[in-house]
């Protein structure tokens, strides 16, 4: 095999055949992954990732398939023991971290999974949703006026967080002054799924998931003596004929949503708008149009650079995830669902912004059965926050280079100073 140098310098792949090293965790890669991308997919879109131990798919039709596929799931204990598997005991510094996974939406197999999504999902239809738009619409005119005389800000901080927490917030019934500890307790839990977690990590994110179940408990307590119209009390008393939510169920979703919801969409508003300056776009051009044009061009961003990069499911069965290559139960796959928005057999021009782009079907949202339940919403804050902050600040310019969290499964900017 072709070998690296010493710092592992380049941020671009080092292939032997099928087989690849690649660091996730070099700077130049999760600044910049789409090089390394457009390299994967000159090698045919299938990939044996040895950083990860496992194969991984980046061409559009291959992940799309995957993630429909019923021969691979999110969990897999369900038909295979950890003996069998060859994995330790559960890890019992991470016990309640894993309390929450156990019963999390996203990684559940039916019948568990459909049981539980369908309790939940009615909160999340479109026309349920889009009731939301004037709150929406206040809270981010809300937040440029605080900043707007300034004549700078960091967006993530003072915009683009505080969207979805306290939409998702308001939406459980939680007060919105909880917000900065809803997010500490959600960046310590999301670090988890970072490439090479360490000890102080996983102590971190197993603090948080103790105090984040304890708090979700306590409203839980409240909305059992006055139920309200939010969220949390919809789920205790959300019923499939006799079916209902448990308490442990109701925590885990709570959690879920809360970091899920607010994460993506974090990323989602500072990956477009690192998109739009980056390029020397005009954002105020871009959402001049109707509803429709902003519509498309959000999708287009979301196309272009998701948050969300890599999606693991394990085989249920010895098997070919595509003809050719063969997995074994209990194996891992990774599907790159940001290289497959920009696999030039499905989208001519891959790296090009094209706001009107004819097939803006892309997988930022995944597919299947774990489709983001969250979608609708995400959606409708990046229709509004955007179009907003651009026709507010029309001058709006990068102060300076985007500063990229280093997580390459979930890519995104964690500083972003803007100036106008």
């Amino acid at each position: 095999m072709s070998r690296v140098s010493d710092t592992l310098a380049s941020s671009l792949p080092v292939f032997d055949g099928p087989r690849m090293r690649l660091d996730p965790r070099h700077t130049g890669f999760f600044a910049d992954p789409y090089p390394a991308y457009g390299a994967i997919h000159d090698q045919g879109g299938a990939v044996f990732w040895e950083d990860y131990g496992h194969w991984c798919f980046a061409g559009y039709d291959m992940v799309s398939k995957l993630l429909r596929d019923k021969r691979f799931g999110r969990q897999i204990l369900h038909v295979a023991s950890r003996e069998e598997l060859g994995w330790p005991e559960p890890a019992a510094h991470v016990a309640d971290f894993d309390a929450i996974e156990a019963h999390s939406l996203l990684e559940l197999e039916p019948p568990a999974h459909t049981r539980l999504r369908t309790l939940v999902n009615r909160a999340f239809v479109s026309r349920q949703v889009e009731r939301l738009r004037p709150e929406i619409e206040s809270l981010t005119n809300e937040l440029i006026d605080r900043f707007q005389a300034d004549g700078r800000t960091e967006l993530i901080s003072s915009y683009a967080e505080i969207i979805p927490v306290t939409v998702i917030a308001d939406m459980l019934g939680i007060p919105r002054e909880m917000g900065p500890q809803l997010l500490d307790w959600s960046h310590r839990m999301v670090r988890m799924y970072m490439f090479g977690r360490n000890r102080q990590t996983e102590d971190a994110a197993n603090d948080a998931s103790r105090a984040f179940s304890d708090y979700i408990r306590s409203i839980i307590a409240e909305r059992r003596k006055a139920p309200g119209t939010d969220l949390i009390s919809h789920m205790l008393t959300a019923r499939e004929g006799a079916d209902a939510l448990i308490e442990a169920e109701v925590i885990s979703t709570s959690i879920l949503l809360l970091n899920a919801g607010h994460e993506a969409t974090v990323h989602h508003i500072g990956n477009a708008v690192s998109t739009i300056l980056g390029r020397g776009l005009n954002g105020a051009a871009i959402f001049s149009g109707d509803d429709k044009a902003t519509e498309r061009a959000v999708e287009e961003l979301m196309r272009i650079d998701p948050p969300l990069h890599m999606f693991t499911r394990y085989a249920l069965a010895d098997c070919e995830p595509v003809p050719g290559i063969s997995v074994k139960k209990g194996e891992s796959i990774g599907l790159m669902m940001a290289a497959a928005g920009r696999d030039p057999k499905q989208f001519p021009d891959p790296d090009a912004f094209v706001a009107g782009r004819a097939d803006g079907t892309h997988l930022a949202f995944g597919a299947g059965i774990h489709f983001c339940i969250g979608a609708p919403l995400a959606r409708l804050e990046l229709q509004i926050a955007l179009p907003i902050l651009f026709r507010r600040l029309p001058g709006l310019k990068l102060a300076e280079p985007p500063r990229w969290r280093d997580a390459f499964h979930f890519r995104g900017v964690e500083g972003l100073d803007l100036i106008w």
